[in-house]
């Protein structure tokens, strides 16, 4: 019997490639109910007749909820009964949201707080929120509002653990491989136009981690997590220049084309600071940075003796393990998006020869 049996789990931005995944994973579990809460009334249509046509067995068992975690009243009628949130809504554009940074802090600020107010009044078992690499040491609009998301979802677990009823923690993770707006589908699409792929800087390095990864890491923090807690999953890294020629590998080489760094982009990816290093917990494939849990009478503190406040380096893009080439390539091949995009030029190429 799993954590999940007979519960109802809520997944705010539902409709998005993680919330797909977490379908695929937990729809034929003993899991009682699935509640899908985002604004998109047509990515909610379509999600609907997919599982109707492919899952008529176990379709029922998810339940769609219109709203927007801007929107407290919305998210409030949503929490009835509900006993675990993953909370994914969220802007992840890095470009958009530097043109636009007050959306990014209503959605991923402002909403987040919403969320967890609301499970806390709604007596909710557990939230697992879902932030970003971006967010350690940030430089952009994005990772700052989402930053700032971590602040709330610290705050709002010391509330709650007072309270001793919601227990929130939350998840950073790196560049999740096909998931919407990154890399990887854009770099296919060009190759399949004829096009060069656009690179913005060949010696960038970027965590790799695939859709299945992101959620067995929410699992994880899930089964693991206690109040406040930040869980980071140990992941391989790769260049840019690196991935390309990986994707060109496997559908083809159409040139490439340097376009110069975007707006609010790093050379490469934190996922644990020197700070969050000092007092991580390393639990083998994932480390677990607890919260700080003293409060503002610091009076009740000493110390005795120098105090080490951070550790000798961050955890990063360019210091963990990087892939070459062939290693990328066994990596990209693990997606479910990859593989489908394979099989379509297979048969496309098929086709042409007949």
């Amino acid at each position: 019997m799993s954590l999940f049996n007979n519960s109802t789990l809520l997944i705010t931005g539902g409709t998005g490639s993680f919330g797909h995944t977490v379908l695929k994973r937990f729809l034929n579990t003993d899991i009682r109910e699935i509640r899908i809460f985002s604004r998109d009334e047509k990515k909610q249509d379509d999600l609907r007749h997919m599982l109707q046509v492919h899952h008529p067995d176990t379709a029922s068992k998810v339940k769609f909820y219109i709203g927007d975690v801007r929107n407290p009243q919305s998210v409030h009628d949503a929490m009835p009964g509900v006993d675990f949130i993953f909370h994914a809504a969220a802007l992840k554009q890095v470009p958009s949201c530097e043109f636009f940074p007050m959306e990014a802090v209503h959605t991923n600020v402002e909403g987040t707080n919403n969320v967890l107010h609301a499970a806390i009044e709604a007596g909710v078992k557990r939230v697992v929120c879902l932030s970003t690499d971006k967010a350690a040491y940030p430089i952009n609009a994005m990772g700052t509002s989402k930053a700032m998301m971590e602040h709330i979802v610290r705050a709002n677990a010391r509330v709650a653990a007072e309270r001793g009823k919601t227990l929130i923690c939350c998840t950073r993770y790196g560049n999740v491989m096909c998931s919407r707006g990154s890399v990887i589908p854009l770099f296919i699409e060009q190759i399949k136009n004829g096009n060069p792929i656009t690179i913005t800087n060949p010696d960038m390095t970027r965590f790799l981690m695939n859709l299945d990864e992101a959620v067995e890491l929410v699992k994880f923090a899930f089964e693991h997590g206690d109040s406040g807690d930040l869980f980071i999953q140990k992941a391989d890294a790769s260049t840019i220049g690196v991935l390309a020629e990986a994707v060109q590998r496997l559908f083809g080489n159409t040139g490439t084309h340097i376009i110069g760094t975007r707006h609010g982009e790093k050379l490469y990816e934190t996922l644990m600071t020197k700070e969050e290093r000092l007092r991580a917990q390393d639990m083998g494939d994932y480390y677990r940075v607890s919260a700080d849990h003293r409060d503002l009478n610091y009076d009740n503190y000493f110390v005795n003796g120098q105090v080490a406040t951070e550790a000798d380096e961050a955890y990063t893009s360019h210091n963990t393990k990087l892939l070459n080439v062939e290693e990328t390539v066994q990596k990209i091949l693990t997606t479910d998006y990859v593989k489908e995009k394979l099989r379509r030029q297979k048969d496309e190429d098929t086709c042409n020869r007949l």
